[in-house]
């Protein structure tokens, strides 16, 4: 039996050359921690890895959390992301956290962890520091890390994050079953039905090769669910899934609102609702999306043409 999930409020920022009292006031670089217990761990100290700009006044940064894939670790995403993205990270604070077990909790995966909790507890814990700005959270992951941005997206309540990007991992049928929007539950089982919050902005980026997650929905040929291989909603329809819950009435688009070289805009709710088809590119369709285009959905400046 699968224990009470269950998290504790301590975090810990291990950057010695930080005095603590600062800290407390004005959010520095460094590594800090969450305490979480649950089925398979006892007051675990799960890390998360900050970068702050340097600023020499009192400026107040948007945050920016990057979730990786299976397999990932924080610390590569960060070098990772960090150095293909400059501008980004010269006026965000970036934040790279650290699935248990190389993985993140969504249907079957090697953690049992409570990873909807600890992202939250990083957002609600950076946003007590006076050098954030707290209404303006932006949350993107990877593949299995994207798979946890649409549960936050489904299930969080916190009134700070703001964005949602999920990178070649569109809904899966756990999350929703054609009908409603479904919240994850202890046990993984999807039952309860959710109700994801208004006045989100969300992004995907999907691959027409995609042999892991197919771009028009199906079965996996690799990533094992409960029984059999995970099924995944149709991208396309994906998109028009969250830009109905954000308030959109009219009809699915059925062609592209712009196309750019091997880019397919599918834009709901004036860019605030967005899908990025990746033509002929595979798993690592991300890497299509030039920071320019990122930085500009963070921004809100990602309009219809």
């Amino acid at each position: 039996m699968v224990k009470t999930l269950m998290l504790i409020l301590t975090t810990v920022l291990i950057t010695g050359a930080v005095p603590f009292a600062d800290a407390a006031a004005q959010l520095k670089s460094g590594v800090y921690y969450i305490t979480q217990s649950w089925a398979q761990e006892t007051a675990f100290k799960r890390p998360y890895y900050v970068s702050v700009p340097e600023s020499a006044d009192q400026q107040k940064f948007p945050v920016f959390i990057f979730l990786h894939g299976n397999g990932g670790n924080a610390k590569d995403a960060m070098n990772g992301f960090m150095k293909r993205h400059p501008t980004m990270a010269s006026r965000y604070v970036m934040v790279f956290a650290d699935g248990y077990k190389a993985s993140w909790n969504i249907v079957s995966e090697r953690s049992q962890a409570d990873d909807l909790g600890f992202i939250e507890a990083i957002v609600k814990k950076l946003s007590t520091y006076d050098n954030i700005q707290k209404d303006n959270f932006s949350v993107m992951g990877n593949s299995n890390g994207a798979a946890l941005v649409n549960q936050l997206a489904i299930e969080s309540k916190l009134p700070n994050l703001r964005n949602y990007v999920s990178a070649v991992s569109p809904l899966n049928v756990y999350q929703h079953d054609g009908k409603n929007f479904k919240a994850k539950g202890a046990d993984n089982n999807y039952q309860a039905v959710a109700t994801p919050m208004t006045g989100k902005r969300l992004m995907n980026i999907s691959g027409t090769t995609d042999n892991l997650v197919p771009y028009r929905g199906g079965p996996s040929k690799h990533i094992p669910a409960k029984s059999g291989k995970l099924g995944f909603v149709d991208a396309e329809e994906s998109i028009f899934l969250w830009a109905k819950q954000m308030g959109y009435d009219g009809e699915k688009l059925s062609k592209p609102t712009r196309i750019d070289d091997n880019l397919e805009i599918f834009s709901y709710l004036n860019g605030d609702v967005i899908h990025y088809k990746v033509v002929n590119e595979g798993h690592g369709a991300s890497r299509a999306i030039s920071e320019k285009i990122l930085f500009e959905f963070l921004e809100g400046n990602e309009r219809e043409k």
